[in-house]
């Protein structure tokens, strides 16, 4: 694996704990809020931050497989990478915006990209 795709998969697990700071650590904060499109009262009902704690968690493994699939295991790197950009699909796809996909899997591409070339 080159240099500047384990340098990309760096940054998309820290990008996955970022996002598991913010849904798990950082549940009803404003920023958090306005992260993912939410009202204040939205991050203030219980149900919903049982939710994005939950997620936060799931995020949360998604960094470290990619850090045990990079310093143990590299050919993991590829399936946990297709798989984000798969979820992201989904994601955007249900949501029905484009720009939540790229939101989502804008680094993974580029780190795909990187393996590939």
């Amino acid at each position: 694996m080159n240099i500047v795709a384990q340098i990309l998969t760096v940054l998309v697990a820290l990008e996955f704990f970022y996002i598991f700071y913010r849904q798990t650590i950082q549940t009803t904060s404003k920023q958090t809020a306005e992260l993912f499109s939410f009202s204040n009262d939205d991050v203030a009902n219980p149900k919903v931050q049982l939710l994005l704690k939950n997620q936060g968690i799931y995020n949360a493994l998604i960094g470290v497989g990619l850090f045990v699939a990079l310093f143990i295991e590299q050919s993991w790197v590829l399936p946990i990478l297709i798989y984000i950009v798969l979820v992201a699909l989904y994601g955007g796809y249900s949501a029905g915006k484009v720009s939540l996909f790229f939101k989502q899997a804008g680094l993974s591409l580029l780190t795909l990209i990187a393996l590939l070339f």
